[in-house]
């Protein structure tokens, strides 16, 4: 089963991806990455300090600005 990742503020957003078949992680910690097909992040935090260590090699979406149906369109495409 494909397992998406989801930051905890984008509840709709991972309600959405839970309605179409997917599993979904909530992202808490840099470690919930781990065995994700692909992650979805609100952009709030996005590298605020200039730094990025994070490494993962799936995609990952930008939901800011997005509804829950374009970030499921994001995905889907993107997993395709």
């Amino acid at each position: 089963m494909t397992r998406i990742g989801v930051e905890g503020t984008l509840s709709d957003v991972k309600g959405a991806l839970e309605a179409k078949g997917y599993e979904t992680v909530d992202l808490r910690q840099e470690s919930d990455v781990n065995g994700c097909d692909c992650c979805v992040i609100s952009g709030q935090d996005k590298n605020v300090m200039g730094i990025q260590t994070a490494s993962f090699d799936g995609s990952v979406i930008n939901a800011d600005g997005l509804s829950a149906d374009e970030v499921c369109n994001a995905v889907e495409s993107r997993l395709k």
